[in-house]
């Protein structure tokens, strides 16, 4: 069994599921710590520095899951897991604006849930070949620092967000649908629908403002330059 994987912070108030993504993430080699409301996971986040934090939106008392990823998401670059009840669309479009990574709806596979913990790090981690920085007008993308600046000045983004603008930097003058970027940033095998692609353009803009030379191609995608 692989093991010090790094720590994974899950806010979780059923004590069954928490149970349950403790026991896999730890055969995973993860070492988790487990908190039930959000005082307790905001606690545990600043404690640990975890890898990554894994958030259910429906939490006890007066910070619910979306406000926790807020407050993390505003000082510090985690990536963040979302767990969402079924019918949830409106916390998971929240959550995504929020700088959120990835949401799995309950009720869920542990496995899958596994898996997308693993596609996050995976990309959190960035690439490791050929570092550089991609420049789109005023925008430098730094694939190396992962970090995406105007004018000299870091503009903080959720690390979807960093990936989405990447990939679109990488193909800058290309009409890109929908399916091809979710294909590139979220892989081929994610479960979701095209709007995810839209709340995190949405996001990009509202971010990096005027300067982000994106436009909409109707009928197709997004094009950036």
């Amino acid at each position: 069994m692989q093991t010090d994987l790094g720590t994974i912070v899950v806010v979780e108030d059923d004590p069954n599921i928490a149970d349950l993504v403790d026991i896999y993430l730890r055969r995973e080699g993860f070492r988790v710590i487990l908190a039930a409301d959000g005082e307790a996971g905001l606690a545990a986040i600043d404690r640990e520095r975890p890898r990554l934090a894994i958030l259910d939106v429906g939490l006890p008392g007066a910070i619910d899951g979306l406000e926790v990823c807020r407050r993390v998401r505003s000082r510090l670059p985690l990536p963040v897991l979302m767990l969402t009840a079924r019918d949830g669309e409106i916390d998971r479009i929240l959550g995504l604006e929020l700088g959120a990574d990835d949401y799995v709806t309950k009720p869920f596979s542990p496995r899958e849930l596994v898996a997308r913990v693993r596609a996050i790090l995976r990309r959190s981690d960035g690439p490791r070949e050929a570092p550089g920085v991609l420049l789109v007008g005023p925008v430098e993308v730094d694939t190396g620092r992962r970090e995406a600046r105007v004018a000299g000045q870091v503009v903080p983004l959720a690390a979807r967000e960093f990936e989405l603008l990447q990939f679109l930097a990488g193909n800058a003058g290309l009409a890109l649908t929908r399916q091809q970027l979710l294909d590139g940033v979220w892989g081929a095998g994610w479960y979701g629908d095209e709007r995810t692609v839209d709340v995190h353009v949405r996001q990009l803009r509202k971010k990096l403002g005027a300067a982000l030379p994106l436009a909409t191609v109707w009928g197709v995608g997004y094009r950036l330059g």
